[in-house]
């Protein structure tokens, strides 16, 4: 039956057309093993997995309630919606701390009306209550830098040294970019290090803990919390109460190199003067 004969060829075709079913039916049933296995790995990926797809049920206090209230209103088109960040548009803020946040939002960087070279300080669109409360709602979400309970600043009859001490941090740590006088000064990029005159002490505090834009970060392990109030109560009794260290007049606070520029022009234009004066006396 199965030799070149017609009747072979017929045998032959019939085992075709029969085996023809047998074999879809074997696929298609390999495929629905296959989306089954798929279908309980998902779901048990689905219910074991650490919070891949399961609901945030994280509880927040009051406060950051009211903060997160805040942040989907105003902070979420350019931080994402769970403080992500996005891309083009502003970083994530997991880990950066309520102590950024207070120093961001309190001088009115944030929110930014425009991508800048640097975000520049203006009135600030929320109040202090707010600000703690968009804070405390990063804080919670992420963790991170937190400013200290108590007193930022040294009580100088407990420590009468601390001024000085302050002092040589600051020529140390700050003056490269704040001026010795703490007037500011330009950086790279069309960007700038602020002036220092208005700050307060928790904006102080808060940018040597975060480093906001160029600034670098002066953690705990560089500069102590008991340096950074040193810091501090030389920049509140020194800088910001018109005691220029160093210069006669007060030329823009920005140390000796302008001082140094006065000092050459009215020199050099005294000098010329009398130079003109000697010939026609001569």
């Amino acid at each position: 039956m199965t030799s070149d004969t017609p009747a072979g060829r017929r045998f032959r075709v019939f085992n075709r057309r029969r085996s023809a079913p047998s074999r879809a039916r074997r696929r298609l049933g390999a495929a629905a093993r296959m989306l089954a296995a798929l279908a309980l790995a998902g779901g048990v990926y689905t219910a074991f997995a650490p919070g891949a797809f399961a609901e945030d049920t994280r509880q927040l206090s009051a406060s950051a309630q009211e903060g997160k209230a805040l942040f989907d209103t105003s902070c979420i088109s350019c931080h994402g919606r769970n403080a992500e960040g996005v891309v083009g548009r502003g970083p994530s803020l997991i880990g950066v701390g309520s102590a950024s946040v207070e120093f961001q939002v309190g001088t009115g960087r944030m929110p930014m009306a425009r991508q800048e070279a640097q975000a520049e300080q203006k009135q600030p669109a929320f109040d202090k209550a707010q600000t703690k409360q968009l804070g405390q709602y990063i804080q919670e979400l992420g963790g991170g830098p937190q400013l200290p309970g108590g007193p930022l600043t040294v009580d100088l009859k407990d420590n009468p040294e601390a001024l000085a001490a302050g002092g040589a941090l600051f020529r140390l740590n700050c003056t490269s970019c704040h001026g010795f006088g703490g007037g500011g000064g330009a950086l790279s990029s069309g960007k700038f290090a602020p002036g220092l005159h208005d700050a307060t002490e928790e904006e102080i505090y808060a940018a040597m803990l975060t480093g906001p834009q160029n600034m670098p970060v002066f953690g705990d392990n560089e500069l102590t919390p008991d340096e950074k109030r040193e810091i501090i109560t030389y920049i509140k009794l020194q800088l910001q109460q018109e005691k220029d260290p160093g210069g006669l007049f007060n030329l823009g606070r920005y140390g000796p190199v302008t001082e140094g520029l006065a000092i050459f022009i009215v020199g050099i234009t005294i000098l010329v003067f009398a130079a003109l004066w000697i010939a026609g006396k001569s």
